[in-house]
């Protein structure tokens, strides 16, 4: 069975994309909150990690985004969407730079 993280960003232990959703439509948290029949508070602490919506609230954002939950909320990070969009890999580090990142048990 896969295990579930312990926490993510903020308490929820829920990564996701709401703030990113928001901007690409060029709305705002009070905005959003109206459509969602929320407190604008209520929107600021989902996007931090704050608070983890109800289902019926999750389902909402899906529907209002026009996107499936698990496109917006995940208990794993997201990849950048460049990554996921184009398949770009990381950029590659210089010879200082990757030895500044390096784990300690490496050589």
């Amino acid at each position: 069975m896969n295990e579930i993280p312990d926490k993510g960003p903020g308490e929820s232990g829920l990564y996701n994309r709401i703030a990113m959703l928001r901007a690409e439509r060029g709305i705002s948290r009070q905005q959003l909150a109206e459509a969602m029949d929320v407190n604008y508070q209520t929107i600021g602490f989902l996007e931090r990690g704050n608070y983890s919506p109800s289902l019926k609230l999750a389902l909402a954002l899906g529907e209002y985004f026009g996107l499936p939950v698990e496109a917006i909320f995940s208990w794993q990070p997201f990849q950048p969407l460049s990554q996921q969009v184009y398949g770009t890999a990381k950029a590659k580090l210089t010879p200082q730079a990757e030895s500044e990142f390096k784990e300690p048990n490496e050589s």
